[in-house]
């Protein structure tokens, strides 16, 4: 906050605030100018020393509230989202809008400050929620490109999804998610892809190869699927090239 006080014809101006715009030293020798010759004439007028104390100050509101991943924290934490703007105060109560100071989001529990581009970042929560879901869409795009009937591969894909964090997936729910069309689950995949490394990526585009893979040697039309998944999960199609291969490679060590 910044504020002056005029007593009489004399301006006095204290206070700082890091949030303030920086102010060309003209225009604040001018505007103490003005603000000395407005006292004056009060002060002419009324015959008596007259105190009035008036600036600038940032003020926030609240414009959404949620969680997110606060990096200072380590965890998920709730966040308000504030927006500032500059006001003209008198006696410290805000009287004139000014310009916009920007937003940004502020953790609840430490008080931290961050770009509004942090609110991009998935919590704990749904990353744990994207894994799962991103396997189901992908084993089932991989079985329906294949042999849907394939009991060995129906089999290592239950086990895929248990292993990404289903404990409880069984036949019934692998039947349901066949029935779901590929661009219907392309937005699962999408999204885990997001918050996996490019190794990661790699690791859980292997792990369904190998589902098609647990009956006969990959078809024209699954490498066709891997590819799609893979693209979908933010890989480059040499980079998918590249998973094939070598996950051929070490089924045919095995």
């Amino acid at each position: 906050m910044r504020y002056r006080i005029c007593i009489g014809n004399r301006v006095a101006v204290a206070g700082g605030d890091m949030m303030d715009l920086p102010v060309p030293k003209k225009a604040r020798v001018h505007r103490l100018r003005v603000l000395a010759g407005e006292c004056a004439g009060l002060v002419a007028r009324r015959g008596s020393t007259l105190l009035i104390i008036f600036g600038l100050r940032v003020f926030y509101r609240t414009i959404a509230q949620g969680t997110f991943h606060c990096r200072r924290c380590g965890g998920d934490r709730e966040f308000r989202h504030r927006a500032g703007r500059r006001w003209f105060t008198l006696f410290f109560l805000p009287v004139i809008p000014l310009n916009s100071v920007g937003e940004h989001v502020q953790c609840t529990t430490c008080r931290t400050r961050y770009v509004t581009d942090a609110l991009n970042q998935p919590t704990t929560a749904q990353m744990q929620a994207a894994l799962p879901a991103g396997m189901r869409a992908a084993v089932s795009a991989m079985l329906r490109s294949g042999d849907p009937s394939s009991l060995v591969s129906r089999q290592r894909a239950i086990e895929a999804v248990i292993g990404s964090g289903v404990p409880g997936y069984d036949e019934a729910m692998l039947a349901a998610d066949l029935l779901q069309p590929f661009e219907a689950i392309r937005p699962a995949l999408n999204q885990v892809g997001a918050q996996l490394t490019i190794q990661a990526k790699e690791w859980y585009l292997a792990e369904v190869i190998r589902i098609a893979m647990a009956d006969d040697p990959l078809t024209e039309t699954e490498r066709h699927a891997a590819m799609a998944i893979g693209v979908d999960l933010g890989m480059t199609q040499a980079q998918v090239v590249g998973v094939v291969a070598m996950t051929e490679q070490s089924a045919g060590r095995d």
